[in-house]
């Protein structure tokens, strides 16, 4: 049997519920024949057990109507491994970037918000099709559920969702017969056990109760004994013992237990470990963190994995766990592995994880940087080529990625929490190199939210301060102002409690942009002087740099506010600061917006001479698109005092700067 078969099981059989199901989509409701036809999509219920082929069935009947529905295919699962149910907001987000959808709600965007707008972009594409897997209630679909009527929903789920209205299940049991020999005789390989002796075949299916998860796990197991008869296996697998009820009981849970047993004690364990795989999804390096092999062993025995069907090929080097053995994995792990080792097979996990995000963002810096010198110490196997390559990796891995920080924060107890917060920062920083500002925002403010439920649980003042300095500058920049004053008003009281003066300048600083956005100049003046008497006493020496910005923003505020005198001595205070760093351009522009200011308080001289101070300091910074700029200042400042010659001359020597400029640019 070739591995290319092994990845892809051949899908057979359910001809009947594939019949009924496409009858399904033109029959009329209950609603609709009683004249209240119902304001969203049709949704379709594919209902099983864990192991009946739902996903399958599902997945074949989507692809067998896909051309009715030119506006595109949608999936995304709706449980987490563990059984954990995925909330609205990020289904909804991983199915807005699928669609490509814009724009996209912002960072910390409401739920509602955000699952209003996948349902926009859903009904916008015209006739759609959106394959949910796993759903857990009602409630998660009816979140998701377009409200066009073009669209089809396929629900795959363990039961009936009666929450749902007008929705009929297509319930799944085992395969017929036939096709259950079929699936056999196909992941048993070449050998002709299953053809010559049907009656044997059809014993083993009728064993596996025809359940196409334990036929898959039999077949592989098979065709890995060449030698061995399917009465013989038919006997193994009955003499297997499993528990009476819960995870591993039944059909499945005898495969599942007989193709176990007989690995080896080391990818056994690993194979246990793959329960710990963020999001179920694995590749070579998860594996051999997890288990402590090098990278060659992990995946030759993921590849053995996939050929006896306990796990499947995700394609781009990952394996995906198989929803159904998911709780008999993790039976294993619990029966076998002490919570230390655990433990210990997590740290080793999420440590890999960190030198994979290290290097995915070191390949973007300039070449002889310091971060592209550890990138060559790097062991091969971890470094990145190109960065098209590292933001592929990237890409791809998102949803495992952003699981592995999730387990890190909620799994460990806090045993993790180092781990977790450079996990989180790599994770951060290599989003920041990947993507644009916007496109990362979504994730960074969820790796923000992580970061603060970290610090406050073990009591990191500086580390919560600057989460939330991180939240409100995304609030703030999604014009959530009111909430961004929160955070920061939260964020200067856990930096005063850390004694961190840099992180409590910075809150005093946004407390001030943020009141000026607002419009509410008097606050704004006063956070800003707050941080300006910190910036200029913090440490024992005064941050100039910061002093010199601050003293230009309480200028424009008191400029707003119409507080002439106030804003003369900020912006006057301003461009000394900027004179003294040497910085010639900003020296220029705080002088000129001295002569702005004497200009509205109707003094013209005194505006014509600062406009005059300004243009001398712009031209020793030799910019001069800046010196163009204050030119056409100075021709106006001439004008107010009667200089009308003056003003001539500094509106044609204007014009020079500017031609000059433009043809330097276009050559």
């Amino acid at each position: 049997m070739t591995d290319q078969a092994a990845a892809h099981p051949l899908f057979t059989g359910r001809e009947r519920e594939l019949r009924a199901l496409r009858e399904d989509i033109d029959r009329a409701g209950l609603h609709t024949l009683s004249g209240r036809p119902l304001p969203h999509s049709r949704v379709l219920l594919v209902a099983g057990a864990p192991g009946s082929g739902r996903t399958a069935l599902a997945g074949e009947f989507v692809r067998r109507i896909a051309d009715r529905y030119p506006g595109g295919l949608f999936r995304t699962r709706l449980t987490d491994p563990g059984s954990r149910a995925v909330p609205a907001e990020r289904a909804a987000r991983d199915l807005l970037a699928a669609l490509g959808a814009a724009p996209v709600p912002a960072a910390g965007a409401d739920e509602d918000d955000v699952t209003e707008a996948f349902r926009a972009a859903l009904a916008a594409r015209g006739k759609a099709l959106l394959l949910l897997d796993d759903v857990a209630d009602s409630e998660q679909l009816l979140d998701l559920l377009p409200e066009s009527r073009d669209c089809l929903v396929v629900a795959v789920a363990a039961g009936p969702l009666t929450g749902v209205p007008d929705v009929r299940p297509c319930t799944l049991g085992g395969l017929d017969r036939a096709a259950a020999v079929e699936l056999l005789a196909h992941r048993a390989g070449a050998a002709p056990r299953v053809t010559v002796d049907p009656r044997s075949a059809e014993a083993l299916a009728e064993a596996c109760g025809d359940l196409p998860a334990a036929l898959l796990l039999m077949g592989g197991w098979l065709g890995a004994r060449p030698k061995l008869s399917v009465i013989d296996a038919t006997k193994q697998l009955a003499r297997t013992e499993a528990p009476e009820e819960g995870p591993g009981s039944g059909p499945l849970g005898r495969a599942f237990r007989l193709v176990y047993g007989s690995l080896a004690p080391s990818p056994a364990r690993m194979l246990r470990l793959l329960a710990l795989a963020p999001a179920g999804y694995a590749d070579p390096h998860t594996a051999s963190a997890l288990a402590g092999c090098s990278v060659a062993v992990a995946h030759a025995a993921l590849d053995e994995f996939v050929r006896l069907g306990l796990l499947r090929s995700a394609g781009e080097g990952r394996y995906a766990v198989p929803s159904c053995l998911d709780p008999l994995l993790r039976t294993e792990l619990d029966a076998e592995e002490r919570p230390a080792e655990v433990l210990l097979a997590r740290a080793r996990m999420l440590e890999r994880t960190v030198r994979r995000l290290q290097a995915c963002r070191a390949v973007c810096e300039p070449p002889g940087s310091e971060a592209r010198k550890r990138l060559t110490g790097m062991p091969r196997t971890l470094r990145f080529d190109r960065p098209a390559e590292a933001r592929a990796w990237l890409e791809a891995r998102r949803p495992a990625l952003l699981a592995a920080v999730r387990m890190a924060v909620s799994e460990s107890e806090g045993e993790l929490d180092t781990l977790a917060r450079r996990l989180i920062s790599a994770l951060a920083r290599a989003f920041e190199a990947h993507r644009d500002p916007e496109e990362a925002a979504p994730e960074l403010y969820q790796l923000h939210e992580l970061v603060l439920r970290v610090a406050e649980r073990g009591g990191l003042h500086r580390e919560r301060a600057a989460a939330l300095l991180n939240l409100g500058d995304l609030d703030a920049r999604t014009d959530r102002l009111r909430g961004a004053l929160v955070r920061y008003r939260t964020a200067l009281d856990a930096a005063r409690a850390g004694e961190d003066q840099q992180a409590a300048a910075r809150a005093l600083e946004s407390l001030g942009g943020t009141h000026a956005e607002l419009e509410d100049w008097a606050r704004a003046a006063d956070w800003y002087a707050r941080a300006l008497t910190l910036r200029l006493t913090v440490g024992g020496r005064p941050d100039q740099e910061a002093a010199a910005r601050l003293h230009g923003r309480l200028g424009a505020v008191h400029t707003y506010a119409g507080r002439w005198g106030d804003a003369l001595r900020s912006w006057r205070a301003a461009a000394a600061a900027f004179r003294r760093l040497g910085d010639a351009g900003s020296h220029a522009r705080a002088l000129a917006e001295v002569a702005r200011v004497q200009e509205y308080a109707d003094r013209p001289h005194d505006s014509l001479r600062s406009c005059l101070q300004a243009l001398e300091a712009a031209q020793e910074a030799g910019d001069d698109r800046l010196c163009a700029a204050l030119r056409l200042r100075v021709a106006d400042a001439s004008e107010r005092v009667g200089d009308l010659r003056g003003a001539r001359v500094h509106r044609a020597a204007a014009d020079r700067l500017l031609a000059a400029a433009e043809r330097r640019e276009s050559t």
